[in-house]
């Protein structure tokens, strides 16, 4: 029996390793938003830059490499509108409100589309209300990883809100849902100024490299992507522990959801 020939080109073994040495190097990541009226307010996510590009001192903070990396991993998401909202108790029940009335530059019955108050059986503190804000962002990768959605605690206005924003982890490349933002009010006698432009949270993506810089941009909302994302939406409603169903969506998953998008 002859032994088995395999043709190789060579190029092509050149570029798949190329191809995998790049993945180590780098978390490829795209953005999206879902398929929404009034497009133009969600701002593209952009990398956190709180620093001067020139350094007074080669000692200065902005010149320090931790400072600088943690910074580069740092993505914020700003607030797509201008409200203040306030807080009301009417017959023992939690409500918001928007103080800025006719002034406001969001029409109230927008706004009430775009908040939530959840139910007080859902809030991790009796005395604590929680609202909850939809946005259209979904994040997309081909590479195993984790996102962290956490406050914007480098920006100190942030700090003079009546509460905290809640934060979270899930793995990414099975699970590109859309992201919520939520509020937990702790200071129920104080107004939440949200301003637009502003930062609203920010997201830190894990890769299985810890040493693994994250390129982040604007992705194609292909039909893939579409169809595998309807399986996701609105599991909360049907089942607890949403994580439960992570294997089926691995098994479900295209090979490839992540295609940038080229303008």
């Amino acid at each position: 029996m002859l032994p088995c020939v395999y043709i190789v080109n060579m190029a092509y073994v050149e570029r798949e390793v190329e191809t995998l040495e790049e993945m180590n190097r780098f978390l490829e990541v795209g953005w999206v938003l879902d398929k929404v009226k009034a497009s133009f307010i969600w701002e593209a996510p952009s990398v956190v830059r709180l620093g001067r590009l020139d350094h007074a001192s080669s000692k200065a903070v902005t010149a320090c490499p931790a400072v600088l990396q943690q910074e580069a991993a740092l993505f914020e998401i700003k607030c797509p509108i201008d409200v203040k909202l306030s807080l009301v108790n009417e017959q023992g029940q939690w409500l918001f409100r928007n103080d800025l009335g006719n002034k406001s530059a969001i029409n109230t019955e927008y706004l009430q589309n775009m908040l939530i108050m959840m139910p007080e059986d859902q809030w991790r503190h009796p005395e604590r209300p929680v609202i909850q804000m939809h946005t259209p962002y979904r994040c997309v990768t081909d590479q195993r990883s984790y996102l962290n959605m956490m406050p914007p605690f480098y920006d100190y206005k942030a700090s003079r809100w009546p509460g905290v924003v809640l934060g979270g982890r899930f793995q990414l490349d099975n699970w590109p849902r859309k992201l919520m933002w939520s509020f937990e009010w702790h200071d129920t006698k104080q107004s939440l100024w949200l301003k637009r432009s502003e930062p609203w949270f920010c997201l830190k993506f894990d890769g299985e490299n810890p040493g693994q810089n994250v390129r982040m941009a604007e992705a194609e909302w292909t039909n893939d992507l579409e169809e595998y994302v309807r399986g996701m939406d609105e599991v909360t409603n049907y089942v607890n522990k949403t994580m439960s169903l992570m294997k089926t969506a691995s098994d479900r998953r295209p090979s490839k959801l992540l295609s940038m998008r080229h303008r």
